[in-house]
């Protein structure tokens, strides 16, 4: 064991006495205070009186005190939870339960997410133990990591059971992404198709994540179904990616529904038609189009757009006139919401964000771990989803409004 400058034993960094410092110490101590001023509060508005203040059997009384160790993410923490008797309608009492730390708490959701987190990036329970021992002061085991897998398991499964019926969903934006994962040994690809809905107060939700084998139309269809057979409702609008088979899924479900081409893959489509050289032309072009002020203007510069790569490059106007009508939809909804329509990036930001969480992970374990840890990402608050642009007007059909295709 070392020694600072006072001559004082100094306790190595990971041996569990060297994890946690005064500072640390210091804010436990407020922690554990503010924990306990909760737990008090709650019992005083339950009873409906302050501490020592009298008011007969009839309205409740305090009743001493227990102690409970819950373990945080400053580690565990030893608190004095009050107690106190409760009448019941029949007559008698019943011990108090407090709903902010409930009877079986044992720790914060924030360390659930922790251990779940690593169990579901590889690590077996053993490992999960040892790694986090000395952050926590060995407070976490493997009952506690065994524990805490099957309940996020069980929330995993609850969440895929779920009804949709009273989702109030008037937006759909489906994509998917691949992602490594180990099978028989093996290091495969696999997709994780992603739907997010939009509700009518514009807050986005996860409806659904699947590991599948693929992108086909049959993949997606499954995805699709089971979200209908649990009641989801017919959505006012779908944003996608331009994927072959979800565009024919989408087709053979709800073929009167608008859909928004995403504007951003169809620029890379763009660019994948073109030398590099052109790389810079096209963009500026591609992006007078998209982000004109009015639906009139972004048609007038439409047509240009088709009539000049024609002439330069036959490849770049086919593609954009492959996407049809269905890359301008967002001109026929309120002007507040084409920011949030032009584009499928609610979904290609949580894509990016989960490939930064598992970048130190080259292969995951399953491919249902895969598809359970980015839902955990969103179901934990690690990712927080705020609401799309101009969700006031959302519910809104959009306008019938003819697309001028004559270049």
């Amino acid at each position: 064991m070392e020694k600072n400058s006072t001559g004082t034993p100094e306790a190595s960094l990971f041996d569990g006495e060297g994890w946690f410092d005064a500072i640390e110490a210091g804010v436990r101590d407020r922690i554990r205070g503010f924990i306990e001023s909760m737990l008090e509060e709650e019992l005083t508005t339950a009873l409906g009186r302050e501490r020592y203040r009298r008011g007969g059997e009839a309205a409740g009384y305090r009743h001493g005190v227990r102690h409970r160790q819950i373990l945080g993410s400053f580690g565990p923490l030893e608190i004095t939870v009050p107690r106190g008797r409760m009448p019941k309608p029949g007559g008698g009492t019943a011990e108090w339960q407090s709903a902010t730390l409930p009877r079986y708490a044992r720790m914060t959701k924030q360390v659930e997410a922790l251990i779940a987190a690593t169990y579901l990036a590889g690590t077996n329970t053993r490992r999960v133990k040892r790694a986090l021992g000395a952050l926590f002061k060995g407070a976490v085991g493997k009952d506690v990591v065994s524990r805490t897998w099957r309940k996020v398991k069980a929330d995993w499964e609850g969440w895929n059971r779920r009804s949709l019926a009273d989702e109030d969903t008037v937006r759909l934006i489906l994509d998917g992404t691949v992602v490594k994962v180990r099978l028989d040994r093996k290091a495969i690809n696999i997709s994780l198709l992603v739907v997010l809905g939009v509700r009518r107060d514009g807050q986005k939700v996860l409806l659904a994540v699947k590991s599948m084998g693929g992108e086909s139309e049959a993949a997606w269809r499954a995805v699709l179904d089971d979200l209908i057979a649990r009641g989801l409702r017919t959505p006012d609008l779908l944003l996608i990616d331009g994927g072959a088979g979800l565009e024919r899924a989408l087709a053979s479900l709800w073929p009167e529904v608008p859909t928004q081409r995403c504007t951003v893959h169809k620029h890379r489509n763009l660019l994948a038609h073109a030398p590099e050289a052109l790389h810079e032309e096209i963009t500026a072009d591609y992006n007078d189009m998209i982000y004109a002020d009015t639906s009139a203007e972004v048609m007038r510069r439409r047509r240009l757009f088709l009539a000049k790569w024609r002439l330069k490059c036959r490849g770049v106007a086919d593609s954009l006139e492959e996407a049809g009508d269905r890359l301008f939809t967002f001109t026929r909804l309120p002007k507040s919401q084409w920011r949030s329509a032009r584009t499928t990036n609610a979904i290609e930001r949580l894509h990016e964000e989960f490939k930064r969480r598992i970048k130190t992970q080259t292969v995951l374990p399953s491919a249902e771990t895969a598809a359970m840890l980015f839902w955990s990402l969103l179901a934990s608050g690690q990712i927080t989803m705020r609401k799309v642009d101009g969700w006031q007007s959302l519910g809104e059909p959009p306008a019938s409004m003819p697309l001028d295709l004559v270049a």
